[in-house]
């Protein structure tokens, strides 16, 4: 089996585990009802979004979210309370006596994604680690082959244009265009797909070993939201949004 190298975190997964998410506590309630496939209702009527995740199986991640929390007491925990733009606050939900957020039941059920949105390491490698779990054992979503994209096959990834999709490739070429970084996975430029970097976010990259120029000729797996620009295009904005895959 391919070996993994998530070499956005240097804390191991197995303490990531133990500690990731574990963040300060926003708030208790009690679950009333589930709202769509990643939000929910107290019973004081607040709205919590399920950060850290891009649902994969909407109608599977709303049973399964209904199934686990409604008329359940849940400790909200998160870096940040400020409500989004629908007054949803964004919080990792806990169940009582679990060390794990409900994040990571639906990654491991193969019913989420971890999203490109998630700054802390720790906590970043602990879903990562749910992920693969799910991915290993070929459960829920990762149980068809077309989730991770081929970078090799531009016109599929473009289909996907304003969805969040994962893809694995080899970057055949680095090129830096202004301020700004190209991993190129293909000849043409113009068509093929390519991995964007600004220069405000390359020291974060290099503080991480993963310098740009560092990864031409790697393999590798990126994920976030396709645009097209010319060809499909991934922006990453945080380490977290790329993992090394072992060989080359």
């Amino acid at each position: 089996m391919m070996t993994v190298c998530v070499l956005a975190i240097g804390a191991s997964i197995g303490r990531a585990e133990a500690t990731g998410c574990n963040f300060e506590i926003q708030g208790e309630g009690r679950v009333a009802a589930i709202v769509d496939a990643r939000s929910l209702r107290l019973d004081d009527g607040r709205e919590v979004k399920l950060a850290g995740i891009e649902v994969a199986d909407k109608a599977k991640a709303i049973a399964a979210l209904t199934a686990l929390l409604v008329g359940r007491e849940v400790t909200l925990r998160g870096q940040d309370d400020t409500p989004d733009r629908y007054g949803r606050q964004p919080a990792y939900a806990f169940l009582e006596g679990s060390e794990k957020p409900v994040q990571s039941e639906l990654l491991r059920q193969g019913l989420a994604l971890v999203s490109s949105e998630t700054p802390d390491q720790d906590c970043a490698t602990a879903l990562m680690a749910a992920e693969a779990e799910a991915r290993a054992a070929r459960s829920g979503t990762w149980a068809g082959s077309t989730v991770i994209k081929n970078a090799e096959s531009p016109d599929d990834i473009l289909a996907g244009i304003g969805r969040f999709t994962v893809v694995e490739g080899k970057v055949l070429s680095v090129r830096q265009a202004g301020a700004t970084t190209y991993l190129n996975f293909g000849r043409n430029w113009t068509r093929d797909f390519a991995v964007t970097i600004s220069r405000r976010i390359v020291p974060a990259f290099e503080a991480a070993g993963l310098a740009p120029k560092s990864l031409e000729n790697r393999k590798i797996r990126v994920r976030g939201w396709v645009e097209a620009r010319r060809g499909p295009r991934i922006e990453l904005l945080r380490v977290g949004q790329l993992e090394v895959l072992g060989g080359n």
